[in-house]
Protein backbone atom coordinates (compact mmCIF):
# COMPACT_ATOMS: atom_id res chain seq x y z
CA UNK A 1 0.00 0.00 0.00
CA UNK A 2 2.64 2.57 1.10
CA UNK A 3 4.20 1.59 -2.16
CA UNK A 4 1.96 3.75 -3.97
CA UNK A 5 2.29 6.76 -1.90
CA UNK A 6 4.68 7.91 -4.67
CA UNK A 7 3.94 6.45 -8.30
CA UNK A 8 6.19 8.71 -10.76
CA UNK A 9 4.50 11.13 -13.13
CA UNK A 10 4.12 9.34 -16.17
CA UNK A 11 1.03 7.99 -18.34
CA UNK A 12 2.65 5.24 -20.57
CA UNK A 13 1.18 5.72 -23.76
CA UNK A 14 1.90 2.47 -25.31
CA UNK A 15 -0.50 0.43 -22.69
CA UNK A 16 -3.40 1.63 -24.50
CA UNK A 17 -6.31 -0.22 -26.56
CA UNK A 18 -7.44 0.48 -29.76
CA UNK A 19 -10.95 -0.53 -29.78
CA UNK A 20 -13.62 -0.51 -32.54
CA UNK A 21 -15.46 2.82 -31.15
CA UNK A 22 -19.71 2.14 -30.43
CA UNK A 23 -21.70 4.36 -32.36
CA UNK A 24 -23.14 5.66 -28.91
CA UNK A 25 -19.96 6.46 -27.43
CA UNK A 26 -18.89 9.04 -30.40
CA UNK A 27 -22.04 10.85 -30.23
CA UNK A 28 -22.17 11.31 -26.83
CA UNK A 29 -18.40 12.17 -26.14
CA UNK A 30 -18.33 15.71 -24.79
CA UNK A 31 -14.35 17.10 -24.50
CA UNK A 32 -13.17 19.58 -22.73
CA UNK A 33 -14.26 21.46 -19.33
CA UNK A 34 -16.10 24.14 -21.67
CA UNK A 35 -17.92 21.83 -23.08
CA UNK A 36 -18.70 19.65 -20.30
CA UNK A 37 -20.03 22.58 -18.72
CA UNK A 38 -22.13 23.94 -20.64
CA UNK A 39 -23.74 20.46 -21.38
CA UNK A 40 -24.11 20.01 -17.67
CA UNK A 41 -25.84 23.77 -17.83
CA UNK A 42 -27.82 22.51 -20.34
CA UNK A 43 -29.47 19.89 -18.27
CA UNK A 44 -31.03 22.69 -15.70
CA UNK A 45 -33.55 23.82 -18.72
CA UNK A 46 -35.40 20.57 -18.62
CA UNK A 47 -33.89 19.26 -14.78
CA UNK A 48 -33.46 21.15 -12.09
CA UNK A 49 -31.01 19.80 -9.25
CA UNK A 50 -27.99 18.50 -10.37
CA UNK A 51 -25.41 16.65 -7.99
CA UNK A 52 -21.89 15.95 -8.94
CA UNK A 53 -19.16 13.50 -6.68
CA UNK A 54 -16.31 12.19 -7.27
CA UNK A 55 -13.71 10.12 -6.67
CA UNK A 56 -10.70 11.87 -4.03
CA UNK A 57 -8.13 13.70 -5.64
CA UNK A 58 -10.59 15.21 -8.02
CA UNK A 59 -10.27 18.75 -8.95
CA UNK A 60 -14.14 19.91 -8.30
CA UNK A 61 -12.83 23.47 -8.52
CA UNK A 62 -12.00 23.65 -12.38
CA UNK A 63 -15.58 22.04 -13.33
CA UNK A 64 -17.50 24.18 -10.95
CA UNK A 65 -16.08 27.33 -11.19
CA UNK A 66 -16.79 27.34 -15.47
CA UNK A 67 -20.14 26.40 -14.44
CA UNK A 68 -20.82 29.25 -12.31
CA UNK A 69 -19.17 31.69 -15.73
CA UNK A 70 -21.28 29.41 -17.56
CA UNK A 71 -24.47 30.19 -15.18
CA UNK A 72 -23.87 33.11 -14.36
CA UNK A 73 -27.08 35.61 -14.23
CA UNK A 74 -29.18 32.90 -13.39
CA UNK A 75 -30.82 31.80 -10.25
CA UNK A 76 -28.82 28.90 -10.09
CA UNK A 77 -27.66 27.68 -6.05
CA UNK A 78 -24.56 25.87 -5.86
CA UNK A 79 -23.68 24.49 -2.60
CA UNK A 80 -20.70 22.46 -1.68
CA UNK A 81 -21.94 18.99 0.10
CA UNK A 82 -18.74 18.99 2.69
CA UNK A 83 -21.46 21.28 4.81
CA UNK A 84 -23.09 18.18 5.43
CA UNK A 85 -20.23 16.61 7.45
CA UNK A 86 -19.65 16.81 11.32
CA UNK A 87 -16.73 19.43 12.53
CA UNK A 88 -13.45 18.08 11.68
CA UNK A 89 -12.08 17.27 15.67
CA UNK A 90 -15.36 15.07 15.62
CA UNK A 91 -14.44 13.17 12.10
CA UNK A 92 -10.68 13.03 13.96
CA UNK A 93 -11.80 11.21 16.54
CA UNK A 94 -14.13 8.75 14.38
CA UNK A 95 -11.46 7.63 12.37
CA UNK A 96 -8.61 7.86 14.83
CA UNK A 97 -9.70 4.19 15.68
CA UNK A 98 -8.79 3.27 12.67
CA UNK A 99 -5.34 4.65 12.32
CA UNK A 100 -3.62 3.58 15.50
CA UNK A 101 -0.26 5.24 15.86
CA UNK A 102 1.47 3.06 17.78
CA UNK A 103 5.58 3.54 16.58
CA UNK A 104 6.84 0.52 18.06
CA UNK A 105 4.58 -2.04 15.81
CA UNK A 106 4.45 0.38 13.04
CA UNK A 107 7.08 2.95 13.39
CA UNK A 108 6.10 5.22 10.50
CA UNK A 109 2.52 4.57 10.61
CA UNK A 110 2.00 3.07 7.33
CA UNK A 111 -0.78 0.73 8.38
CA UNK A 112 -4.36 0.93 9.69
CA UNK A 113 -7.78 -0.62 9.56
CA UNK A 114 -10.58 -0.44 6.96
CA UNK A 115 -12.94 2.08 7.64
CA UNK A 116 -16.99 0.45 5.82
CA UNK A 117 -19.25 3.03 7.81
CA UNK A 118 -19.70 5.43 4.92
CA UNK A 119 -19.75 8.87 4.55
CA UNK A 120 -23.05 8.69 6.65
CA UNK A 121 -21.04 7.67 9.53
CA UNK A 122 -19.37 11.17 8.78
CA UNK A 123 -22.13 13.48 8.55
CA UNK A 124 -23.95 15.89 11.14
CA UNK A 125 -27.51 14.37 10.93
CA UNK A 126 -29.19 18.02 11.22
CA UNK A 127 -27.07 19.02 9.06
CA UNK A 128 -27.94 16.61 6.35
CA UNK A 129 -31.28 16.97 6.88
CA UNK A 130 -31.15 21.15 6.39
CA UNK A 131 -29.27 20.23 2.86
CA UNK A 132 -32.10 17.58 1.72
CA UNK A 133 -34.83 20.10 2.78
CA UNK A 134 -32.75 22.95 0.91
CA UNK A 135 -32.96 20.41 -2.33
CA UNK A 136 -36.20 19.42 -1.94
CA UNK A 137 -37.13 22.52 -2.04
CA UNK A 138 -34.84 24.37 -4.89
CA UNK A 139 -35.98 25.82 -8.22
CA UNK A 140 -32.58 25.03 -9.45
CA UNK A 141 -29.80 23.92 -7.56
CA UNK A 142 -26.16 22.17 -8.25
CA UNK A 143 -24.54 20.44 -5.45
CA UNK A 144 -20.91 19.40 -5.89
CA UNK A 145 -18.21 17.97 -3.57
CA UNK A 146 -17.71 14.80 -1.37
CA UNK A 147 -20.68 13.37 -0.04
CA UNK A 148 -22.77 15.36 -2.70
CA UNK A 149 -24.08 11.87 -4.05
CA UNK A 150 -24.06 10.05 -0.58
CA UNK A 151 -26.56 7.25 -0.11
CA UNK A 152 -28.83 9.96 1.78
CA UNK A 153 -29.31 12.57 -1.21
CA UNK A 154 -28.96 10.30 -4.58
CA UNK A 155 -32.16 10.13 -5.27
CA UNK A 156 -33.15 13.72 -4.47
CA UNK A 157 -31.54 14.65 -7.69
CA UNK A 158 -32.51 15.08 -11.40
CA UNK A 159 -28.86 14.13 -12.78
CA UNK A 160 -26.58 12.34 -10.89
CA UNK A 161 -22.69 12.81 -12.16
CA UNK A 162 -19.82 11.22 -11.42
CA UNK A 163 -16.33 12.63 -11.18
CA UNK A 164 -13.37 9.82 -11.59
CA UNK A 165 -9.84 10.19 -11.64
CA UNK A 166 -6.92 7.10 -11.68
CA UNK A 167 -5.26 6.21 -8.77
CA UNK A 168 -2.43 7.46 -10.08
CA UNK A 169 -3.56 10.72 -10.63
CA UNK A 170 -5.74 10.67 -7.28
CA UNK A 171 -1.96 10.01 -5.34
CA UNK A 172 -0.03 12.66 -7.43
CA UNK A 173 -2.96 15.68 -6.79
CA UNK A 174 -2.99 14.65 -2.91
CA UNK A 175 0.99 14.53 -3.15
CA UNK A 176 1.04 18.11 -4.84
CA UNK A 177 -1.50 19.89 -2.48
CA UNK A 178 -4.54 19.04 -4.57
CA UNK A 179 -6.78 17.19 -2.01
CA UNK A 180 -7.59 16.92 1.55
CA UNK A 181 -8.95 14.12 3.68
CA UNK A 182 -12.42 14.01 4.43
CA UNK A 183 -13.52 16.74 6.74
CA UNK A 184 -10.28 18.50 6.74
CA UNK A 185 -9.30 21.73 7.46
CA UNK A 186 -5.96 21.67 7.65
CA UNK A 187 -3.33 20.24 5.78
CA UNK A 188 -2.13 16.55 7.47
CA UNK A 189 1.73 15.27 6.63
CA UNK A 190 1.67 13.02 3.51
CA UNK A 191 2.44 9.81 4.66
CA UNK A 192 -0.41 10.21 7.13
CA UNK A 193 -2.46 12.01 4.76
CA UNK A 194 -2.61 9.05 2.07
CA UNK A 195 -2.62 6.56 5.06
CA UNK A 196 -6.04 7.74 6.14
CA UNK A 197 -6.99 8.01 2.65
CA UNK A 198 -6.03 4.07 2.22
CA UNK A 199 -8.04 3.33 4.91
CA UNK A 200 -10.95 5.84 4.65
CA UNK A 201 -11.43 8.46 2.36
CA UNK A 202 -10.75 5.85 -0.79
CA UNK A 203 -12.68 2.96 0.47
CA UNK A 204 -15.63 5.15 1.21
CA UNK A 205 -15.26 6.01 -2.52
CA UNK A 206 -14.68 2.77 -4.08
CA UNK A 207 -18.06 1.75 -2.05
CA UNK A 208 -19.83 4.79 -3.07
CA UNK A 209 -19.33 4.40 -6.63
CA UNK A 210 -19.82 0.69 -6.78
CA UNK A 211 -23.21 0.72 -4.78
CA UNK A 212 -24.50 3.30 -7.31
CA UNK A 213 -23.38 1.29 -10.50
CA UNK A 214 -24.84 -1.73 -9.12
CA UNK A 215 -28.34 0.58 -8.75
CA UNK A 216 -28.11 2.75 -11.78
CA UNK A 217 -27.77 6.29 -10.26
CA UNK A 218 -24.76 7.45 -11.94
CA UNK A 219 -26.57 9.20 -15.16
CA UNK A 220 -23.08 11.22 -16.15
CA UNK A 221 -19.58 9.98 -15.82
CA UNK A 222 -16.85 11.98 -15.92
CA UNK A 223 -12.71 11.33 -17.07
CA UNK A 224 -11.27 14.19 -15.09
CA UNK A 225 -7.50 13.45 -15.01
CA UNK A 226 -6.67 16.39 -16.59
CA UNK A 227 -9.29 19.20 -15.31
CA UNK A 228 -8.95 21.42 -18.75
CA UNK A 229 -9.76 18.45 -20.87
CA UNK A 230 -12.09 16.24 -19.23
CA UNK A 231 -14.26 13.69 -20.89
CA UNK A 232 -18.08 13.22 -19.92
CA UNK A 233 -20.59 10.23 -21.21
CA UNK A 234 -23.84 9.46 -20.08
CA UNK A 235 -23.11 6.34 -18.08
CA UNK A 236 -24.96 4.13 -20.57
CA UNK A 237 -22.59 4.89 -23.18
CA UNK A 238 -19.62 4.44 -20.48
CA UNK A 239 -21.37 0.42 -20.48
CA UNK A 240 -21.11 0.42 -24.14
CA UNK A 241 -17.41 1.13 -24.23
CA UNK A 242 -16.69 -1.04 -21.31
CA UNK A 243 -18.86 -3.93 -23.50
CA UNK A 244 -16.35 -3.03 -26.36
CA UNK A 245 -13.28 -2.74 -24.02
CA UNK A 246 -14.27 -6.67 -22.51
CA UNK A 247 -15.47 -8.15 -26.07
CA UNK A 248 -11.54 -8.97 -26.57
CA UNK A 249 -8.41 -8.94 -24.88
CA UNK A 250 -7.26 -5.64 -23.07
CA UNK A 251 -4.18 -4.06 -21.18
CA UNK A 252 -4.00 -1.93 -18.42
CA UNK A 253 -1.85 1.02 -17.96
CA UNK A 254 0.90 0.74 -15.31
CA UNK A 255 2.65 2.75 -13.04
CA UNK A 256 5.95 2.94 -12.59
CA UNK A 257 7.69 3.52 -9.03
CA UNK A 258 11.63 4.36 -8.06
CA UNK A 259 12.99 2.44 -5.42
CA UNK A 260 15.89 2.17 -3.42
CA UNK A 261 16.81 -1.40 -4.89
CA UNK A 262 15.25 -0.50 -8.82
CA UNK A 263 16.77 -1.93 -11.64
CA UNK A 264 17.39 -0.89 -15.25
CA UNK A 265 16.35 -3.72 -17.66
CA UNK A 266 12.36 -2.32 -17.49
CA UNK A 267 13.44 1.18 -17.74
CA UNK A 268 14.92 0.18 -21.16
CA UNK A 269 12.01 -2.03 -22.58
CA UNK A 270 9.86 0.36 -21.93
CA UNK A 271 12.08 3.75 -22.92
CA UNK A 272 10.58 5.13 -19.60
CA UNK A 273 11.14 8.61 -18.82
CA UNK A 274 15.42 9.35 -18.41
CA UNK A 275 14.60 11.19 -15.50
CA UNK A 276 13.40 8.02 -13.77
CA UNK A 277 16.38 7.53 -11.43
CA UNK A 278 15.42 3.37 -11.34
CA UNK A 279 12.13 1.26 -12.25
CA UNK A 280 11.86 -0.63 -8.82
CA UNK A 281 7.92 -1.75 -9.19
CA UNK A 282 5.96 -2.21 -12.40
CA UNK A 283 2.19 -2.16 -11.15
CA UNK A 284 1.09 -3.92 -14.62
CA UNK A 285 -1.92 -4.98 -12.97
CA UNK A 286 -2.55 -3.93 -9.77
CA UNK A 287 -6.37 -4.14 -9.77
CA UNK A 288 -7.05 -1.11 -7.64
CA UNK A 289 -3.52 0.98 -8.82
CA UNK A 290 -3.79 1.16 -12.61
CA UNK A 291 -6.33 2.36 -15.42
CA UNK A 292 -7.68 1.15 -18.52
CA UNK A 293 -7.34 3.58 -21.83
CA UNK A 294 -9.58 3.12 -24.86
CA UNK A 295 -8.06 4.94 -27.65
CA UNK A 296 -11.00 6.89 -29.26
CA UNK A 297 -9.93 8.50 -32.69
CA UNK A 298 -6.88 10.63 -31.61
CA UNK A 299 -7.79 10.99 -28.21
CA UNK A 300 -7.78 8.56 -25.37
CA UNK A 301 -10.29 8.31 -22.36
CA UNK A 302 -8.81 7.00 -19.11
CA UNK A 303 -10.90 5.07 -16.01
CA UNK A 304 -9.58 3.88 -12.89
CA UNK A 305 -9.44 -0.30 -13.73
CA UNK A 306 -11.28 -1.11 -10.95
CA UNK A 307 -14.72 1.54 -12.00
CA UNK A 308 -14.41 -1.13 -15.27
CA UNK A 309 -14.72 -4.23 -12.76
CA UNK A 310 -16.96 -2.82 -10.72
CA UNK A 311 -19.36 -2.37 -14.08
CA UNK A 312 -18.47 -5.31 -15.83
CA UNK A 313 -18.59 -7.79 -12.96
CA UNK A 314 -19.61 -11.17 -13.81
CA UNK A 315 -18.94 -10.66 -17.85
CA UNK A 316 -15.38 -9.67 -16.74
CA UNK A 317 -14.54 -12.48 -14.40
CA UNK A 318 -17.06 -15.06 -14.66
CA UNK A 319 -19.41 -17.13 -12.24
CA UNK A 320 -17.00 -18.67 -10.10
CA UNK A 321 -14.52 -15.56 -9.22
CA UNK A 322 -17.30 -12.62 -9.17
CA UNK A 323 -19.38 -15.23 -6.79
CA UNK A 324 -16.37 -16.14 -4.76
CA UNK A 325 -14.35 -13.13 -4.54
CA UNK A 326 -17.20 -10.55 -3.98
CA UNK A 327 -16.90 -8.69 -7.32
CA UNK A 328 -13.40 -7.63 -6.75
CA UNK A 329 -10.37 -8.55 -9.46
CA UNK A 330 -8.87 -11.24 -7.43
CA UNK A 331 -5.04 -11.96 -8.13
CA UNK A 332 -2.56 -8.67 -8.46
CA UNK A 333 0.55 -8.88 -10.58
CA UNK A 334 3.52 -6.56 -10.84
CA UNK A 335 7.39 -7.02 -11.90
CA UNK A 336 10.12 -6.15 -9.64
CA UNK A 337 13.33 -4.96 -11.08
CA UNK A 338 16.66 -5.57 -9.27
CA UNK A 339 18.57 -6.04 -12.69
CA UNK A 340 21.53 -4.20 -12.25
CA UNK A 341 20.76 -2.53 -8.78
CA UNK A 342 22.57 -1.47 -5.76
CA UNK A 343 21.08 -4.39 -3.90
CA UNK A 344 18.13 -6.82 -3.19
CA UNK A 345 14.41 -6.00 -1.99
CA UNK A 346 14.44 -6.00 1.78
CA UNK A 347 13.85 -9.01 3.43
CA UNK A 348 10.04 -9.77 4.42
CA UNK A 349 6.81 -11.63 4.92
CA UNK A 350 3.55 -11.09 4.67
CA UNK A 351 0.35 -11.75 6.97
CA UNK A 352 -2.71 -14.88 6.77
CA UNK A 353 -5.95 -14.05 6.60
CA UNK A 354 -6.63 -14.48 10.24
CA UNK A 355 -4.03 -11.67 10.90
CA UNK A 356 -5.27 -9.61 7.80
CA UNK A 357 -9.25 -9.39 8.99
CA UNK A 358 -8.83 -9.27 12.40
CA UNK A 359 -5.65 -6.54 12.45
CA UNK A 360 -6.62 -4.65 9.00
CA UNK A 361 -10.01 -5.40 8.55
CA UNK A 362 -9.62 -6.66 4.78
CA UNK A 363 -10.65 -9.72 2.62
CA UNK A 364 -8.02 -12.48 2.92
CA UNK A 365 -4.79 -13.23 3.25
CA UNK A 366 -1.48 -11.98 1.11
CA UNK A 367 -0.08 -14.83 -1.02
CA UNK A 368 2.62 -14.24 -3.28
CA UNK A 369 4.56 -16.43 -5.88
CA UNK A 370 7.57 -15.17 -8.16
CA UNK A 371 8.31 -16.24 -11.46
CA UNK A 372 11.60 -15.33 -12.58
CA UNK A 373 11.86 -13.76 -16.06
CA UNK A 374 15.60 -11.66 -16.36
CA UNK A 375 18.51 -13.29 -14.36
CA UNK A 376 22.26 -11.68 -14.42
CA UNK A 377 25.37 -13.30 -12.47
CA UNK A 378 25.01 -14.37 -9.28
CA UNK A 379 20.89 -13.98 -8.89
CA UNK A 380 18.96 -15.46 -6.26
CA UNK A 381 15.55 -15.46 -4.94
CA UNK A 382 15.63 -15.68 -0.93
CA UNK A 383 12.69 -18.12 0.30
CA UNK A 384 12.13 -19.70 3.68
CA UNK A 385 14.91 -20.15 6.19
CA UNK A 386 18.30 -22.23 6.23
CA UNK A 387 16.79 -24.57 9.01
CA UNK A 388 14.38 -24.96 11.36
CA UNK A 389 16.25 -23.27 14.47
CA UNK A 390 17.19 -19.95 12.02
CA UNK A 391 13.84 -18.33 12.49
CA UNK A 392 14.79 -17.30 16.10
CA UNK A 393 18.31 -16.85 14.99
CA UNK A 394 16.98 -14.93 12.85
CA UNK A 395 14.98 -12.52 14.64
CA UNK A 396 17.52 -12.21 17.36
CA UNK A 397 19.85 -10.71 15.04
CA UNK A 398 17.41 -8.83 12.99
CA UNK A 399 15.80 -6.95 16.67
CA UNK A 400 19.59 -5.98 17.66
CA UNK A 401 20.44 -4.26 14.21
CA UNK A 402 17.40 -2.18 14.25
CA UNK A 403 19.05 -1.14 17.29
CA UNK A 404 22.53 -0.77 16.89
CA UNK A 405 21.96 -0.04 12.78
CA UNK A 406 24.78 -3.04 12.14
CA UNK A 407 25.14 -5.32 9.44
CA UNK A 408 23.81 -9.06 10.14
CA UNK A 409 24.84 -12.14 7.73
CA UNK A 410 21.16 -12.83 6.41
CA UNK A 411 22.66 -15.51 3.81
CA UNK A 412 23.92 -17.32 7.03
CA UNK A 413 19.50 -17.74 7.81
CA UNK A 414 17.89 -17.48 5.06
CA UNK A 415 17.72 -20.10 1.98
CA UNK A 416 18.05 -18.74 -1.48
CA UNK A 417 17.41 -20.40 -4.87
CA UNK A 418 19.15 -20.03 -7.98
CA UNK A 419 17.56 -17.44 -10.03
CA UNK A 420 17.18 -19.20 -13.54
CA UNK A 421 14.65 -17.57 -16.10
CA UNK A 422 12.06 -19.96 -16.08
CA UNK A 423 12.03 -20.72 -12.32
CA UNK A 424 8.70 -20.27 -10.32
CA UNK A 425 8.72 -20.15 -6.80
CA UNK A 426 5.70 -19.85 -4.58
CA UNK A 427 5.31 -17.53 -1.17
CA UNK A 428 2.23 -18.44 1.02
CA UNK A 429 1.75 -15.99 3.85
CA UNK A 430 4.22 -16.35 6.75
CA UNK A 431 7.15 -17.11 4.42
CA UNK A 432 10.43 -15.23 4.75
CA UNK A 433 11.46 -14.06 0.95
CA UNK A 434 13.34 -11.32 -0.75
CA UNK A 435 13.66 -11.03 -4.84
CA UNK A 436 17.66 -10.66 -5.17
CA UNK A 437 19.46 -8.53 -6.85
CA UNK A 438 19.98 -8.32 -10.82
CA UNK A 439 17.18 -9.93 -12.13
CA UNK A 440 13.45 -9.26 -13.08
CA UNK A 441 10.59 -11.14 -11.61
CA UNK A 442 6.92 -11.47 -12.20
CA UNK A 443 5.45 -11.02 -9.19
CA UNK A 444 1.66 -12.57 -8.92
CA UNK A 445 0.15 -12.05 -5.34
CA UNK A 446 -3.72 -12.92 -4.06
CA UNK A 447 -6.32 -10.02 -3.44
CA UNK A 448 -5.10 -7.64 -0.80
CA UNK A 449 -6.98 -3.84 -1.18
CA UNK A 450 -4.25 -2.84 0.68
CA UNK A 451 -0.95 -4.30 0.62
CA UNK A 452 0.88 -5.87 3.81
CA UNK A 453 4.75 -6.62 3.52
CA UNK A 454 6.09 -6.62 6.48
CA UNK A 455 10.45 -5.76 6.18
CA UNK A 456 12.14 -7.94 8.90
CA UNK A 457 15.57 -7.11 7.51
CA UNK A 458 16.81 -3.77 4.51
CA UNK A 459 20.31 -4.19 5.02
CA UNK A 460 20.69 -0.58 6.90
CA UNK A 461 19.58 1.31 3.81
CA UNK A 462 17.79 4.64 3.95
CA UNK A 463 14.74 6.08 2.50
CA UNK A 464 15.42 8.02 -0.59
CA UNK A 465 12.27 10.29 0.33
CA UNK A 466 13.12 10.57 4.16
CA UNK A 467 16.61 10.36 4.30
CA UNK A 468 15.76 8.40 7.88
CA UNK A 469 16.31 4.24 7.84
CA UNK A 470 13.46 2.25 5.80
CA UNK A 471 10.49 0.88 8.63
CA UNK A 472 10.85 -2.90 10.10
CA UNK A 473 7.72 -4.60 11.10
CA UNK A 474 9.61 -7.15 13.30
CA UNK A 475 6.65 -7.06 15.75
CA UNK A 476 4.20 -7.94 13.12
CA UNK A 477 6.82 -9.77 11.12
CA UNK A 478 7.39 -12.08 14.05
CA UNK A 479 3.52 -12.25 14.86
CA UNK A 480 3.26 -14.14 11.55
CA UNK A 481 6.19 -16.01 10.47
CA UNK A 482 6.31 -19.40 9.41
CA UNK A 483 9.81 -20.32 11.19
CA UNK A 484 9.56 -24.12 10.36
CA UNK A 485 9.73 -23.27 6.39
CA UNK A 486 13.20 -24.01 5.88
CA UNK A 487 15.16 -25.11 2.79
CA UNK A 488 14.03 -28.91 2.83
CA UNK A 489 10.11 -27.22 2.77
CA UNK A 490 11.27 -25.30 0.45
CA UNK A 491 12.80 -27.81 -2.39
CA UNK A 492 9.43 -30.13 -1.73
CA UNK A 493 6.87 -27.50 -1.57
CA UNK A 494 7.52 -24.12 -3.07
CA UNK A 495 9.60 -24.40 -6.54
CA UNK A 496 8.63 -25.27 -9.40
CA UNK A 497 6.14 -27.73 -9.01
CA UNK A 498 3.32 -29.05 -11.36
CA UNK A 499 3.98 -30.48 -14.89
CA UNK A 500 2.70 -30.84 -18.15
CA UNK A 501 -0.91 -30.16 -19.04
CA UNK A 502 -1.00 -30.97 -22.80
CA UNK A 503 1.22 -30.67 -25.71
CA UNK A 504 0.77 -30.99 -29.44
CA UNK A 505 3.57 -30.23 -32.60
CA UNK A 506 5.32 -27.84 -31.25
CA UNK A 507 3.34 -26.13 -28.45
CA UNK A 508 2.64 -27.21 -24.76
CA UNK A 509 1.09 -26.39 -21.47
CA UNK A 510 2.99 -27.00 -18.22
CA UNK A 511 1.78 -26.31 -14.59
CA UNK A 512 4.94 -24.07 -13.17
CA UNK A 513 3.58 -23.50 -9.85
CA UNK A 514 0.58 -24.98 -7.64
CA UNK A 515 0.12 -24.96 -3.81
CA UNK A 516 -2.39 -26.01 -1.46
CA UNK A 517 -2.67 -22.46 -0.01
CA UNK A 518 -2.87 -20.31 -3.18
CA UNK A 519 -5.96 -20.33 -5.14
CA UNK A 520 -4.62 -19.43 -8.33
CA UNK A 521 -2.73 -21.61 -11.02
CA UNK A 522 0.59 -20.49 -12.40
CA UNK A 523 1.35 -21.80 -16.03
CA UNK A 524 3.80 -21.37 -19.27
CA UNK A 525 2.06 -21.99 -22.86
CA UNK A 526 5.44 -22.69 -24.99
CA UNK A 527 5.05 -22.77 -28.52
CA UNK A 528 7.05 -22.11 -31.94
CA UNK A 529 3.99 -21.15 -33.80
CA UNK A 530 0.80 -20.97 -31.78
CA UNK A 531 -0.98 -22.28 -29.30
CA UNK A 532 -4.65 -22.50 -28.95
CA UNK A 533 -6.49 -21.79 -25.28
CA UNK A 534 -10.27 -21.61 -23.67
CA UNK A 535 -11.63 -19.33 -20.87
CA UNK A 536 -14.02 -21.84 -20.36
CA UNK A 537 -16.13 -18.97 -17.93
CA UNK A 538 -12.61 -18.01 -16.11
CA UNK A 539 -10.58 -14.92 -16.40
CA UNK A 540 -6.73 -15.72 -17.85
CA UNK A 541 -4.07 -13.37 -17.54
CA UNK A 542 -0.91 -13.61 -19.46
CA UNK A 543 2.30 -12.08 -19.84
CA UNK A 544 4.78 -12.67 -23.00
CA UNK A 545 7.74 -13.49 -20.63
CA UNK A 546 10.24 -14.76 -23.81
CA UNK A 547 9.40 -13.59 -26.85
CA UNK A 548 9.26 -10.65 -28.92
CA UNK A 549 5.41 -10.27 -30.33
CA UNK A 550 2.05 -12.45 -29.83
CA UNK A 551 -1.12 -11.67 -31.05
CA UNK A 552 -3.88 -13.04 -28.60
CA UNK A 553 -6.67 -13.05 -30.79
CA UNK A 554 -10.94 -14.87 -31.07
CA UNK A 555 -10.83 -18.21 -32.42
CA UNK A 556 -14.51 -17.22 -33.60
CA UNK A 557 -14.05 -13.63 -34.48
CA UNK A 558 -10.11 -13.06 -34.94
CA UNK A 559 -10.54 -9.41 -35.39
CA UNK A 560 -11.16 -9.39 -31.76
CA UNK A 561 -7.28 -9.57 -30.24
CA UNK A 562 -4.58 -7.68 -28.49
CA UNK A 563 -0.59 -7.79 -29.72
CA UNK A 564 1.47 -8.27 -26.92
CA UNK A 565 5.15 -7.30 -26.83
CA UNK A 566 7.80 -8.71 -24.35
CA UNK A 567 6.81 -8.48 -20.12
CA UNK A 568 3.27 -6.63 -21.65
CA UNK A 569 0.60 -8.21 -20.15
CA UNK A 570 -3.15 -8.70 -21.33
CA UNK A 571 -6.87 -9.87 -19.41
CA UNK A 572 -8.42 -11.98 -21.36
CA UNK A 573 -12.22 -12.21 -19.97
CA UNK A 574 -13.81 -15.02 -18.91
CA UNK A 575 -16.77 -15.17 -21.77
CA UNK A 576 -13.73 -14.77 -24.57
CA UNK A 577 -13.80 -18.35 -25.27
CA UNK A 578 -11.60 -20.10 -27.52
CA UNK A 579 -8.95 -18.09 -28.14
CA UNK A 580 -5.49 -18.87 -29.95
CA UNK A 581 -2.07 -16.91 -29.00
CA UNK A 582 0.38 -16.40 -32.23
CA UNK A 583 4.32 -15.70 -32.36
CA UNK A 584 5.01 -12.96 -34.49
CA UNK A 585 8.32 -13.12 -34.13
CA UNK A 586 10.96 -16.09 -34.47
CA UNK A 587 12.03 -19.12 -32.21
CA UNK A 588 10.27 -20.28 -29.25
CA UNK A 589 7.70 -18.27 -27.05
CA UNK A 590 7.18 -18.30 -23.72
CA UNK A 591 3.77 -17.06 -22.26
CA UNK A 592 3.09 -16.83 -18.57
CA UNK A 593 -0.60 -17.81 -17.90
CA UNK A 594 -2.35 -17.23 -14.77
CA UNK A 595 -5.85 -18.51 -13.82
CA UNK A 596 -7.81 -19.45 -10.95
CA UNK A 597 -7.43 -22.84 -9.85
Amino acid sequence: MSFMFHPYPYADPNAVNKINVPASVREDLTKGVQAVARKIAKMLDTNSKIGIDAYPGAEFETLVNVLRQVLAGQSVEFVDASCTFLDPEQIEAIVTPYLPEDREVDPVLLYGRRYSDGYRGLQNGERLEALKTKIKNADKIIVFGKSALCEDLQELYDVRVWMDVTPRTAVLNCKNGKNRNIGCTKNLPYNLMMRRNYYVDFEIAMEQRWEMIKKGRIDYYISADIPEKMQMLSFNALVDLFDELNSRPFRCRPVYLEGVWGGYHVHRLRNLPKEMRNCAWVFDMIPLEVSLVSVIDDGEFETPFFTFVQTMGEKLLGKRAFEGFGGYFPIRFNYDDTYHSSGNMSIQCHPDEKYVVSNHGELGRQDESYYIVIAGQNAKTYLGFQEPESCAEFFEKAEKAEKTHELIDYQKYVYAVESKPGTQVMIPAGTIHASGQNQVILEIGSLTVGSYTYKLYDYQRLDPQTGLPRPIHLKMGKEVIRGERDANYVRENLVNHGGLVREGDCWREIIVGEHDLLYFSLRNLIFDREIEDNTNGDFHVLALVDGEKVRVESKANPELYYEMNNLDMAVIPAHFGEYTVKNLGVGTVVVHKTRLK
